[in-house]
């Protein structure tokens, strides 16, 4: 059987957990070696990029990209898990001022602090905040830094609204709708969340679970699967020479003159073997003179 190695742009649907996604993955393409690259709540659906044997060693690079979203909100009452499937805490009344919500949504653009909610996989004294929650226990959280990069109101009316965002990793959609609301000064909570895009992974080019089993089923793994090559189209390219395929495949540092790969520490390449291989990616780390060395961060060979 063919070794399958590459990043599946999987649209996960109503009433799977992540895990779950994964776990019928597996069975459907008869592989150890798979991971998603950032949680879906069950009822949230959308892009969940899937890395599948070498690729998994690129899962933090992914979940460490960007992500777009479309949500729902509705005014006037906040949950305890601040979204639509928890217990409503406090109901309030209001008037709906369309200019005042314009203005509050668009407040949010750029850095944030954010509170993590409790009914999140975030751990806290080795215990997951929604194991504790479930006990009906609080505990303090720290604020953490996010950025919405981009945020619009699309939609609005005197239930709720619908916006678009998109943001930096570790960005909780639900607490954002929820401190919209509290700046409004009258509560809300989200009532959907699609995610439409994680890094080069769009929603338009993703796959469900029975497409795949389909076309796994048919041999057809190569229309879903995605090689590396295809989430490093924004890096630099370096294909070395053949004399230096062997340093390449053992993970040996390699030094080329500035001039010809430039002089920028941290920047990182998609290095090539001679005849084209992806090898792995190699990080600018040292500036010697008219050299640079570059030495090896992620190894799929």
């Amino acid at each position: 059987m063919m070794e399958l190695n590459g990043v599946i742009n999987l649209y996960k649907e109503k009433g799977y957990t992540s895990h779950d996604a994964i776990a019928v993955l597996r069975g459907i393409l008869k592989v150890k070696k798979i991971g998603h690259t950032g949680t879906l709540d069950p009822e949230a659906t959308g892009v969940l990029p899937v890395c599948v044997g070498k690729a998994t060693k690129v899962a933090q690079l992914i979940m460490g990209s960007d992500k777009e979203y479309i949500a729902q909100l509705a005014f006037g009452s906040e949950t305890d898990t601040q979204d639509a499937s928890g217990q409503v805490l406090q109901t309030f009344t209001y008037q709906h001022d369309p200019q005042q919500v314009e203005a509050v949504v668009q407040s949010f653009a750029g850095d944030y602090d954010q509170i993590p909610p409790m009914y999140s996989a975030l751990k806290v004294g080795g215990m997951k905040l929604y194991e504790l929650a479930r006990e009906g226990m609080e505990v303090e959280r720290a604020s953490r830094t996010v950025q919405i990069k981009e945020i619009a109101l699309l939609k609005q009316s005197a239930e709720g609204a619908s916006i678009r965002v998109r943001c930096s990793k570790g960005t909780y959609i639900r607490t954002l709708c929820e401190d919209i609301g509290r700046r409004l000064g009258y509560g809300a909570h989200m009532v959907n969340l699609e995610r439409i895009q994680t890094g080069p992974y769009r929603i338009e080019d993703s796959y469900r679970i029975d497409e795949i089993r389909q076309l796994q089923q048919q041999g057809k793994s190569f229309q879903f699967l995605q090689d590396l090559n295809a989430l490093f189209v924004d890096l630099a390219v370096k294909q070395v020479i053949p004399e230096e395929d062997i340093l390449l495949r053992n993970g040996n540092y390699l030094t080329y003159p500035a001039a010809e790969v430039g002089a920028q520490l941290g920047q990182i390449f998609s290095m090539q073997t001679s005849d084209g291989t992806l090898a792995g990616l190699y990080r600018v780390t040292e500036l010697l003179g008219d050299q640079t060395r570059l030495r090896a961060y992620k190894m799929f060979v």
